[in-house]
């Protein structure tokens, strides 16, 4: 099936777009970061998934948002693109408060004329390790 014809069985399957509900769901959020750290970091899903002993497919439905992993699987995968919980739980933070910004229509700029702190973007750094004989 193309990509087209997926994101429509998707959005019948949910009812209404990610971007149009109240709230994202975290399935959607966890799986849109690990697919973006997993191309920005130019690797397959296939090495991703060997890495963290997790099916292709399976890998697959959770990045789409399909599936709801385990932590243990979640934490796998996580390591696997050499990410922390910490980085993870605050890129969650920063898509959802700017989530929260753009709702209530509110700038980045009147937070800052407020004197409170708006979240930079978070920025991702692959850990490789070489070990040599």
């Amino acid at each position: 099936m193309t990509d087209s014809v997926l994101r429509s069985l998707d959005e019948a399957r949910r009812g209404a777009r990610a971007e149009e509900r109240e709230d994202p769901l975290m399935r959607d959020l966890i799986g849109d970061l690990l697919r973006r750290t997993r191309n920005e970091q130019g690797r397959t899903l296939r090495e991703v998934a060997e890495d963290a002993q997790v099916s292709l497919p399976y890998l697959s439905e959770i990045e789409r948002g399909r599936k709801e992993a385990s932590s243990e699987v979640l934490a796998a995968v996580y390591r696997s693109l050499g990410l922390s919980l910490t980085d993870v739980l605050a890129e969650l933070y920063q898509r959802t408060a700017l989530i929260g910004l753009s709702r209530t229509g509110t700038g980045a700029g009147d937070f800052r004329r407020a004197g409170a702190q708006v979240p930079a973007p978070a920025r991702h750094q692959a850990r490789v390790m070489s070990l040599a004989a």
